[in-house]
């Protein structure tokens, strides 16, 4: 795989760097979509000439939704598009809403019975029942797969194309043939490393791996989601602690990572480098969180084809969002699980070196388009939106 990366191509397009960008903000839990008054960023914006939509467009391409619903899902639409809408909200939307709170709700109640009378495993202020053993490990998993898998047959994805990159003796990766046994044969990997395109993808890598995800600390505490998040063994980003040997997140990430890479009975981490969800044509910058092992890592690019709604979910409300796919009739998804990459002793010893070769290489076999953005300039062009529709 290291010798794969000298033939990638040095010229992939990439967007405007961007003058400066506030590390702090990634970490930011306030809700996109909403304009912030108080960052001087978007001050400095109000008081200038307002950017028309094609500015906006270029300046912040990986976030720019290309379907027929227009602009954050606010755009005119055709009386054509209407009447399918309208014969969607009152017949598909009630029975997907009731099959899947159903599914949640079963699942639910599943976990409930499997870590009856169990304690949860508790480290460094963490806590999950992922690393129950036995047959309420098996139950948990094997149903937890199935039933993801049915939620997006709810949500419309009937038909989910996947696709495995194996690895030759040559170390070439052969696109045409492949299993996900074969692509996993050689070594197991510590993590699952994935663009991220929609909230969607989450369920794909339940139904498909199983993994682990890293979560706020509050989803511990929602209900009937907060017990399935502990039975994945998610990682909560905990941002006080009272412990003093606290390790923070990235420590329990990484050890975990190890562990999934060294026993195959521990369950694997997934991590969406990039820190935040695109338009899908775009890979952002990798954050270095999920390289800081060295462990081999298993890169997995989704797609989301549409003609009528992106599944996407970039510059749209979330409940403007999920009503829209509810009233999808078909929605399509399609995975390309590559080869287990395996990190060179300079990648290993240099994690930022990793992230963005393993970046470059997902971006060159997804033919994706590498940006410089992220997470703080999602955040402006979102405030800038909405104060483009509040001034019409």
């Amino acid at each position: 795989m290291e010798s794969e990366l000298q033939k990638l191509p040095p010229e992939t397009t990439h967007t405007t760097q961007p003058e400066s960008i506030d590390e702090s903000s990634n970490k930011d839990d306030r809700p996109l979509l909403k304009p912030d008054r108080t960052n001087p960023q978007l001050q400095v914006q109000s008081q200038s000439s307002s950017p028309s939509i094609e500015e906006l467009d270029k300046k912040y391409a990986p976030y720019v939704r290309h379907d027929v619903y227009g602009i954050m899902g606010r755009g005119e639409l055709p009386w054509t598009e209407k009447v399918l809408l309208g014969f969607a909200l009152v017949t598909l939307v009630p029975m997907r809403f009731v099959a899947a709170t159903t599914v949640l709700v079963v699942y639910y109640l599943i976990c409930k019975v499997c870590t009856a009378f169990s304690a949860p495993n508790r480290e460094e202020e963490q806590e999950d029942y992922a690393h129950t053993g036995g047959w309420r490990r098996a139950v948990m998993m094997q149903s937890g797969m199935f039933l993801s898998r049915v939620m997006l047959f709810v949500f419309g994805f009937y038909w989910i194309h996947e696709s495995y990159q194996p690895i030759d003796l040559n170390g070439n990766s052969n696109n045409e043939h492949g299993s996900k046994e074969q692509a996993e044969e050689l070594e197991r990997p510590g993590a699952i490393v994935s663009n991220h395109i929609s909230y969607l993808d989450i369920l794909y890598h339940m139904y498909s791996s199983f993994p682990s995800f890293v979560a706020k600390r509050s989803v511990a505490k929602l209900p009937l989601v907060g017990l399935i998040s502990k039975c994945l063994g998610c990682v909560y980003v905990q941002r006080e602690s009272k412990s003093p040997d606290f390790k923070g997140v990235s420590g329990v990430v990484n050890e975990r990572i190890r562990e999934a890479h060294q026993n195959k009975s521990a369950p694997i981490m997934l991590l969406f480098p990039e820190g935040t969800t695109t338009n899908g044509d775009f890979l952002l910058p990798f954050k270095s969180g999920a390289f800081l092992s060295g462990a081999p890592v298993q890169p997995v690019i989704l797609r989301y084809p549409y003609q009528r709604l992106s599944p996407a979910w970039d510059s749209i409300s979330g409940i403007r969002h999920v009503i829209l796919l509810l009233c999808q009739f078909v929605n399509c998804m399609e995975a390309t699980w590559l080869p287990v990459y395996y990190p060179s002793q300079q990648e290993k010893d240099d994690p930022r070196l990793y992230a963005e070769n393993v970046r470059r290489l997902m971006a060159h076999e997804g033919n994706l388009i590498l940006s410089d953005i992220g997470l703080a300039e999602k955040r402006v062009y979102h405030a800038v939106l909405n104060g483009l529709f509040c001034q019409q």
